[in-house]
């Protein structure tokens, strides 16, 4: 598969989960999909067992059923062999920035295992899609790759179809940068300069960390938040908020305490 040379491996991502909610859902199936600097490519992928009941609207979605994952190995189990395979690697995906690397962390951190896609460039094939067509992988890979693409929410066949998008997009789209730190500058949200955590929830307002999000305390500094005000992030500390989030949330209320 034809890219711009390519300075590290990158790895196209995909995962099968039980749901969306990146901090408290688990992986089902997991595809890895490793192109090299010389273009050799190299894949793992296998159903987890995630160790929770598969929900019915999310079996409709991919067909992974309690049944299909029962023998299979947990993500604590598996998670160092996919360390070492993601180490010194870019990361690429559709939609892989706000669904699959949360979850991903979420999962390592977890087992037990360090993993960050801290530092690493993070190029989402749906970002650069929506930036032209704003619609899903499947019209994605019709618009691009100029066919249908078959058993869809399989996560082998999700993670060569980001692939092939990006091959397309490159090839199509004259205008987009040709090097690996220039399309993660493209596929970043403007606003996230000022980000602290990947969704926005806090960010950076004359070098202070602001919240941004609900009415509560909205637009306040989250040092005063956790002054005035602990229990409602002891409140964000119990609910479905990412973990990234939590640790924002957990250094501050550290910081009051001294």
């Amino acid at each position: 598969m034809k890219f711009f040379t390519l300075e590290k491996p990158l790895v196209f991502i995909d995962l099968e989960t039980t749901g969306l909610n990146t901090a408290r859902d688990r992986i089902v199936d997991i595809t890895l999909l490793k192109v090299y600097p010389d273009g050799k490519e190299a894949t793992k992928t296998r159903l987890i067992n995630p160790e929770m009941p598969i929900p019915s609207e999310s079996i409709n979605i991919h067909g992974i059923t309690d049944e299909k994952v029962a023998g299979e190995a947990t993500f604590k189990q598996i998670a160092k062999g996919f360390k070492e395979f993601l180490e010194g690697c870019d990361l690429c995906g559709f939609n892989i920035k706000n669904f699959d690397l949360p979850l991903l962390e979420a999962e390592f951190k977890r087992a037990g295992v360090e993993f960050t896609s801290s530092g690493r460039k993070i190029i989402d094939t749906k970002t650069i899609y929506h930036r032209y067509h704003p619609r899903d992988l499947e019209a994605a890979y019709r618009e691009y790759c100029g066919k249908e693409l078959k058993n869809s929410h399989a996560s082998d066949v999700d993670a060569r179809a980001s692939a092939e998008i990006l091959a397309s997009q490159l090839e199509i789209h004259a205008e987009l940068p040709r090097d690996i730190e220039s399309l993660h500058e493209f596929c970043c949200d403007p606003r996230e300069a000022n980000w602290v955590d990947a969704g926005g929830k806090f960010v950076h307002c004359d070098g202070e960390i602001t919240v941004n999000f609900g009415k509560k305390h909205k637009d306040r500094l989250l040092k005063e938040v956790a002054e005035e005000d602990p229990e409602y992030l002891e409140w964000i500390l119990r609910t479905d908020f990412s973990t990234e989030v939590k640790k924002i949330v957990t250094n501050a209320l550290n910081q009051d305490g001294k």
